[in-house]
């Protein structure tokens, strides 16, 4: 049985016990417990603080597993306890699992399926970014923090792509092994390779990779003058979570610029025209990086905002909810998190799914306890490493009044989501943040 059918199990099993299912956080630790990674590994490999994958992830993944198997599981147990719980759920007679027809709809972590009827479309982003991709040579950039939604949209954007009749490339850099991250030509050929394997093309790295005249110039050609004149129609190269390549100096110094200049190409060579670039970032690797603007900076780019009145109500009435213009639901809602995508998607799905009211939601949200507990500590353990953001947020979230601060702090901060900025002054994003960093970070 594979992984991910594992996880289905899982999930179903949690939700018929009436608990939370993995979260996607969760899904990535048991992945790495499942392929005998540390924690350390499993954290730099997801871009994630290896604190928090350790104190925070892992405690309530293993938490969660030994409550649903009644076992105590460990890192050290877990791969041969969850197997054995779910080969006995498939082997019972009685089982019910139905993985292909829930009862009701998966908890909404990670990318929105490009067929589900949860999406919220993204108006004016999404028109702008089919439009750009049209162009000869186009280079789009979306960029968000984590959870905003962007590879939902980059999925909408390749079924667009598709359905002009492009070629279309989908790379996940997360997929890359640490080793190709870290040596330039390794990683070059690597990107190569999994461009022609996606193309169905026949690999001929050994007649364009020449140590002579370098990687970057080898792979350059191996595009130009291979796959972009194997194909009759343009090429879309989506790379998500292309923010993986910031914290890798060595190879992001010459990949970036190899970027740009292919971007730059497009407007030179009619050939390089058929070639239209996809990345997407999440602006949360800013932080622990010594910058003084973004690190990419070429293309389009396309910001993905929070949520509108308008689309909080059309996400709740996909839910059931029936929430109407004069009610207060939505507004109210909106107040705690701001029109944060993710977390009003969570906060409907448990207001549909989970016997709770809306007020006790609200009450308990800026809590440890309550739904939004692994996006909080989440944020808290990033500050806790990074003392003078700490300080800098401690005093917007304990200020009445808008707060000045240093330009670089303010740009990390606003790219981690957590405050926005009106004339250069800050204020909280949304009374989230303000309530649980005032009550539960102790640097507030």
């Amino acid at each position: 049985m594979n992984f991910d059918s594992i996880v289905d199990i899982i999930n179903c099993k949690l939700i018929e016990s009436q608990n939370q299912p993995l979260n996607s956080t969760e899904i990535l630790v048991l992945k790495g417990i499942w392929e005998y990674k540390t924690y350390v590994q499993i954290a730099t490999e997801a871009d994630y603080s290896s604190r928090y994958i350790t104190s925070v992830v892992a405690p309530s993944l293993l938490g969660k597993l030994s409550k649903l198997i009644a076992t105590e599981v460990t890192k050290r147990n877990c791969r041969a306890v969850v197997e054995n719980y779910v080969r006995k759920q498939i082997q019972k007679p009685s089982s019910t699992i139905e993985i292909s027809e829930p009862k009701e709809p998966s908890y909404p972590n990670g990318a929105v399926p490009k067929d589900s009827r949860f999406y919220i479309k993204r108006h004016p982003t999404e028109e702008q970014i089919y439009a750009e991709i049209m162009k000869p040579g186009a280079l789009v950039r979306i960029k968000a923090p984590k959870e905003m939604g962007k590879t939902s949209l980059l999925l909408r954007t390749i079924n667009y792509a598709k359905n002009q009749g492009y070629k279309v490339v989908n790379l996940n850099l997360e997929q890359f092994d640490e080793a190709y991250l870290e040596d330039i030509n390794k990683f070059l050929r690597c990107l190569c390779k999994r461009v022609t394997e996606q193309l169905e093309l026949e690999s001929k790295l050994e007649e364009f990779w020449d140590e002579d005249i370098g990687s970057k110039v080898s792979c350059t050609l191996y595009f130009g003058k291979y796959i972009l004149k194997q194909i009759n129609t343009p090429l879309v190269i989506a790379i998500d979570e292309l923010n993986i390549i910031f914290e890798h100096s060595q190879v992001a110094k010459d990949f970036l610029p190899l970027l740009r200049s292919w971007y730059e190409e497009g407007k030179r060579s009619q050939v390089w025209q058929k070639l239209r670039l996809i990345v997407v970032h999440s602006t949360e690797i800013y932080v622990p990086l010594h910058l003084k603007q973004s690190p990419f900076n070429v293309g389009l780019p396309a910001s993905l905002g929070l949520f509108s009145q308008e689309q909080v109500q059309k996400l709740a009435n996909r839910y059931q909810l029936n929430w109407t213009d004069e009610s207060q639901e939505a507004k109210q809602l909106i107040a705690m998190v701001g029109g944060h995508p993710s977390l009003i998607h969570v906060a409907i799905y448990h207001l549909r799914y989970k016997n709770i009211t809306l007020q006790q939601l609200l009450q308990t949200a800026p809590t440890p306890t309550g739904i939004y507990s692994h996006h909080l500590q989440r944020h808290q353990v990033a500050l806790q490493e990074e003392p003078e953001l700490a300080k800098a947020l401690k005093s917007v979230m304990k200020s009445s009044e808008p707060v000045s601060l240093e330009p670089i702090v303010a740009y990390k901060l606003t790219s981690m989501g957590l405050i926005k900025l009106d004339q250069n002054k800050a204020t909280p994003s949304c009374q989230l943040y303000r309530q649980y960093f005032q009550q539960y970070f102790p640097d507030c």
